[in-house]
């Protein structure tokens, strides 16, 4: 009896020691999962940054003032536009 008594007793205690590092385990992988899921979103903010940024440096009236300032370049005036037609024919 006092065997069984003293096998018993050496099981809970492995047992209770498995359910200790089992919990123990999941704590830590909770952990880096918050840690994860914290980084996912400081990603997410900076790209809707980055994507306001390219939204920003990409407006018309910004490519045309340094199209004007660095490249010096101008519209044509009227008289030198031609307007091509899709059969290929200049307009009469």
């Amino acid at each position: 009896m006092v065997r069984l008594n003293i096998f018993l007793l050496l099981a809970v205690v492995i047992c209770s020691l498995a359910v200790v590092t089992s919990q123990h385990k999941a704590r830590k992988i909770f952990q880096a999962l918050e840690a994860e899921q914290e980084h996912a979103r400081q990603l997410e903010v900076e790209f809707g940054q980055l994507q306001l940024e390219l939204s920003t440096w990409g407006t018309a009236p910004r490519i045309e003032k340094i199209a004007r300032e660095k490249l010096k370049m101008r519209a044509p005036e009227t008289g030198h536009v031609i307007t091509a037609t899709p059969t290929g024919g200049l307009p009469q």
